[in-house]
C-alpha cells in the first residue's frame, strides 16, 4: 500500500507522485488533501490532492522541495513505499455550473488548478485560466491547461514567459464578466487576487493551506479568521470565500516556524 507508481520531475524543484491509494482514490474530489509522512520520526506533511484515478486505485500529488521533509520526500523514488498516508481530508471544492470562471493558479498548485478546471469544466462551466510562476523555468503543465481551458494566460513575475505580473487581471476583470473566480496558490497571490475582485463584487473562493498537524480538526494549529469567526481550515475548508479570509493574520501565522525550517534544513544539507 501506498506505493510510488511514477515519480516525474516537473520543475527543479517540483515533483509529481502517482501513489497506490485505493481507498483515498475511491472518494477523493477536487479540494481535498492528504497528510503523509514517509518514515516513523518524519513530519506530518499537507499536500493538495492533483488528481485521482478511482479505476486504477490511485491518487496523483504535486509538491515542491522547499525544506528537509519536502526534499526527503523527493527522494523517494518508484516502488518505494510512504509509511503512512492520511486522506481524503477537508472538503471537496463547491462543484457546480457557475457559467464563465476565472481560474488562477500559481507555483506548484498549478497541478492541483488542473485537477479543479477538469472537474469544472465535465460540469459544463467556461474555464479562463491563469498560470502563475517566478519565472519560465518554474512553469509546468501549460498544454495540460490548454486541453481543458477555453482560454489561457499565462503569467511569470519577471516577465520571462508569456505576461509579467498580475497587473493586467485589473482590466481582464474590467472587461469581461466573471460569475465566479477560484484560485490557489501562494497565499500572498491569493489575496492579491482577492483584493482584485472585491470592488468587483465576483466571489472568489480561495484554498487555504495553513500550518496543520492532526488534519482532522482536533489540534487547531490550521485556525483562519474568515467573516471574523475562526475557522478550521482542515475540516470547516479548505476553501473560503476570499473576500472574508483576514489574509494579513494568516501569512503571519505561516510564518511562525520560518526561522526553524531554515535551520533543519542548513543541518540537513550538512549531514547528506
Amino acid at each position: 500500500m501506498n506505493r510510488i507508481l511514477t515519480k516525474r520531475t516537473l520543475t527543479q524543484n517540483v515533483k509529481l507522485f502517482e501513489v497506490e491509494a485505493p481507498l483515498i482514490a475511491r472518494k477523493a474530489k477536487p479540494g481535498h488533501f492528504v497528510i503523509l509522512r514517509f518514515h516513523e520520526k518524519g513530519e506530518r506533511i499537507p499536500i493538495t490532492l492533483a488528481g485521482s484515478g478511482p479505476k486504477r486505485g490511485t491518487i496523483t500529488i504535486v509538491f515542491a522541495e522547499v525544506g528537509k521533509s519536502s526534499t526527503q520526500l523527493g527522494n523517494l523514488e518508484e516502488g518505494d513505499e510512504i509509511l503512512n498516508l492520511l486522506g481524503p481530508l477537508g472538503n471537496p471544492f463547491p462543484l457546480d455550473n457557475y457559467g464563465t470562471i476565472l481560474c488562477i493558479g500559481g507555483g506548484v498548485f498549478i497541478g492541483a488548478l488542473i485537477y479543479h478546471m477538469k472537474a469544472l469544466k465535465e460540469a459544463g462551466n467556461k474555464i479562463v485560466a491563469v498560470l502563475g510562476s517566478r519565472g519560465k523555468k518554474h512553469l509546468f503543465f501549460v498544454e495540460e491547461a490548454k486541453e481543458v481551458a477555453d482560454e489561457l494566460y499565462v503569467t511569470t513575475d519577471d516577465g520571462s514567459a508569456g505576461l509579467e505580473g498580475l497587473v493586467f487581471l485589473e482590466d481582464l476583470l474590467k472587461e469581461r464578466s466573471f460569475d465566479h473566480v477560484f484560485t490557489i496558490g501562494p497565499t500572498s497571490l491569493q489575496k492579491e487576487v482577492s483584493e482584485m475582485t472585491r470592488p468587483h463584487g465576483i466571489r472568489t473562493t480561495v484554498n487555504l493551506f495553513p500550518i496543520m498537524v492532526d488534519g482532522m480538526g482536533m489540534c487547531g494549529a490550521c485556525r483562519v479568521t474568515v467573516g471574523g469567526e475562526t475557522k478550521f481550515a482542515c475540516v470547516d475548508g479548505p476553501d473560503f470565500d476570499g473576500h472574508e479570509v483576514d489574509f494579513d493574520e494568516l501569512i503571519s501565522r505561516m510564518r511562525v516556524y520560518n526561522p526553524q525550517e531554515k535551520i533543519a534544513m542548513i543541518l540537513y544539507q550538512r549531514v547528506v
